[in-house]
C-alpha cells in the first residue's frame, strides 16, 4: 500500500525544526544536537562539524550481523519511523520524512540484519542500516534484487538525504526494529488462538471428547474471560457434532489436554490481549531522544528510547504461544498411543510395522515444543551495559521479539500436525457428523491432504497444513460458516 503525508502533521515537524535551528543559532548545548552521543555527551561539538556528527553516528551504529530481516519487517520500520518523526518532537526537517515516504513507496528496502540491537539506546544498529541507503551508503532490495544503497536510490529517482544536527540521531534513536518484528508476530498470534481452538475441537471429535467440560455456568464460574471466550468458541464449533459424547457415556473424564483447553488457551488469550495493548501503544509511540517540544521551545533528554515495555511484552508473547504448541504436541501424544487414544490403531496407521503412520510427525512436534522451550526464556531478563556504563541496563527487546516471531512459526507446525493427526483419527473411525464449525476444517484439511494409507513423506504436507494455517486460510473457512470466533 502506498503512504501519504498529512500536511498538519507535516506542520508539526516544521514547527520542531526550527525549535532546532534556534538552538544552534544560540550555541545552547543540547544533546545529540551539539555533544557527542552516549559516553561522549560530555564532549562539545563545533558548529562546522555538526552535520558529519550525524553521517559518523549512522556510520557508526551500522554493525549488524546475521540474516537480513524480512521485507515485512523492513517496510514496518520504515512505517513505524516515519509515524513517530510525524508527531512533530523530533527536529528533522520534513524533507527526510519524505524520504522515508518515497522509498517505502517504490519499494527501496533497506538490507538490515537481524542481529545488533540490546534494545536501548532504542534499535540503534538496524535503523542505522535502514538510513545507509538515504545517504547512498548500505545495501537495499528492490523486485528482490540486493545492490548497492546509491543505485537503488537513483534507480527510484530518489535524492539522496544530507543529514543536519540531530536528524542521525532521531532516525536511530528508537524502538522500530523490535516493534515491527513484534507487530508481526503478534498479528500471527492473534490468528493462531482461533486457529488452535478450531485444531483442539477436531481433536476432541476425534477422541470421542466430554463436551460438558465446557458449559458456560462452568466458565462463569472462574471469571477468566480468555477462558470463557474460548468454551464459547469451542461449544460453537461442536455444535451438533456426532462425534462428542457426554461425562459417564464412555468415561467419566479427558485428561486434561482435552478438558483444560478453555482454561490453557484462555490464559494465551489474556497474555496476547495484554501485549496487543502495549504494542498498539508503541506503534504510536514518540521514542527517539531528546525530545524538542515546540509549544515551549524546550529539548529534553530522557529514554523513551528504552526498549522496556515491548521487551517485557514480547517475553510474554513467547510464552503465551509456547503454551498452544505445548498442550497441542501434547494432544498429538495422546492421538498417537494406544494406550491413551481410546481404541484408535497405534500411530493411526491400520498396518502398524510396515507402517509408522503418525509416530514421528509426532517426535517433529516434539523437538519443536523443546526449542519453544529454550526460546522462551526471557531476554529481557538479561542486561549487559554498553557505552562504558552510561547506558547501564537495556532491554533486550529486540532479542525478545525475535524469539516469539520464532515460536510463533513453530507453532504453526505443531498444530498444522496435530490438524493432520484428528483428521487421520477421524478417517479410522466410523463416518459421523462433524460440528458446524469443525466439518469446514475437516473438509479444507481433505482437500489439501490426503489420508496416509501406507508411509509417505509427510514433510511437505506438513509445510502445506502450516501454510494454511500462517496464512488465516483455516481460520477465515470457519469463520466463513460460523461468523467472527472470539
Amino acid at each position: 500500500a502506498r503512504v501519504a503525508i498529512d500536511p498538519a502533521a507535516m506542520e508539526r515537524v516544521v514547527r520542531a525544526r526550527e525549535v532546532v535551528d534556534n538552538l544552534i543559532r544560540e550555541g545552547r548545548p543540547m544533546y545529540g544536537i551539539n555533544t557527542g552521543f552516549g559516553r561522549f555527551s560530555e564532549v562539545a561539538i563545533p558548529e562546522d562539524e555538526l552535520n558529519l556528527l550525524q553521517v559518523n553516528l549512522i556510520r557508526a551504529d551500522a554493525v549488524g550481523v546475521g540474516a537480513p530481516l524480512p521485507r515485512e519487517v523492513v517496510r514496518g520500520m520504515l512505517l513505524l519511523r516515519m509515524n513517530s518523526l510525524l508527531k512533530g518532537l523530533s527536529g528533522v526537517r520534513p524533507v527526510i520524512v519524505e524520504t522515508l515516504a518515497a522509498m517505502l513507496n517504490a519499494r527501496v528496502h533497506p538490507v538490515i540484519p537481524e542481529k545488533g540491537s540490546v534494545g536501548s539506546s532504542g534499535d540503534l544498529c538496524p535503523l542505522a542500516h535502514m538510513i545507509l541507503p538515504m545517504l547512498g551508503e548500505g545495501e537495499a532490495e528492490q523486485d528482490g534484487v540486493v545492490m548497492d544503497g546509491a543505485s537503488a536510490m537513483r534507480q527510484a529517482g530518489i535524492a539522496l538525504v544530507e543529514l543536519r544536527a540531530k536528524e542521525g540521531l532521531s532516525l536511530i534513536n528508537g524502538t522500530q526494529c523490535m516493534t515491527s518484528v513484534g507487530s508481526h508476530a503478534l498479528a500471527d498470534a492473534i490468528n493462531l488462538l482461533k486457529a488452535a481452538d478450531v485444531v483442539g475441537a477436531l481433536t476432541i471429535e476425534s477422541l470421542r471428547g466430554i463436551v460438558d467440560a465446557f458449559d458456560p455456568r462452568l466458565h462463569d464460574a472462574r471469571m477468566q474471560p480468555g477462558q470463557i471466550a474460548c468454551a464459547e468458541n469451542l461449544r460453537r464449533l461442536l455444535e451438533g457434532s456426532a462425534w462428542t459424547t457426554h461425562q459417564g457415556e464412555s468415561r467419566m473424564q479427558d485428561a486434561y489436554s482435552l478438558r483444560c483447553i478453555p482454561q490453557i488457551h484462555g490464559a494465551s488469550r489474556m497474555a496476547v490481549d495484554y501485549v496487543r495493548g502495549v504494542v498498539e501503544a508503541e506503534l504510536n509511540a514518540v521514542t527517539d531522544n531528546p525530545l524538542v517540544l515546540p509549544d515551549t521551545g524546550d529539548v529534553f533528554s530522557g529514554g523513551n528510547f528504552h526498549g522496556q515495555p515491548v521487551a517485557l511484552a514480547m517475553d510474554m508473547l513467547g510464552i503465551a504461544v509456547s503454551e498452544l504448541a505445548n498442550v497441542s504436541e501434547r494432544r498429538i501424544a495422546k492421538l498417537v498411543d494406544p494406550a491413551l487414544n481410546h481404541g484408535l490403531p497405534a500411530f493411526l496407521v491400520k498396518e502398524g510395522g510396515i507402517n509408522c503412520g503418525f509416530m514421528v510427525p509426532q517426535y517433529a512436534a516434539a523437538a519443536l515444543v523443546s526449542e519453544n522451550k529454550v526460546l522462551a526464556h526471557p531476554a529481557s531478563v538479561d542486561s549487559i551495559p554498553t557505552s562504558a556504563g552510561q547506558e547501564d541496563h537495556v532491554s533486550m527487546g529486540t532479542i525478545g521479539a525475535r524469539k516469539a516471531s520464532a515460536i510463533v512459526r513453530h507453532t504453526e507446525a505443531v498444530l498444522g500436525i496435530e490438524w493432520m493427526a484428528a483428521a487421520q483419527a477421524l478417517d479410522l473411525q466410523e463416518r459421523r457428523k462433524l460440528g458446524k464449525g469443525t466439518e469446514p476444517a475437516y473438509m479444507l484439511l481433505r482437500k489439501h491432504i490426503s489420508y496416509m494409507d501406507n508411509n509417505r513423506v509427510f514433510h511437505k504436507d506438513q509445510e502445506r497444513a502450516a501454510s494454511l494455517i500462517r496464512a488465516g486460510v483455516l481460520v477465515g473457512t470457519v469463520e466463513g460458516i460460523l461468523g467472527s470466533m472470539k
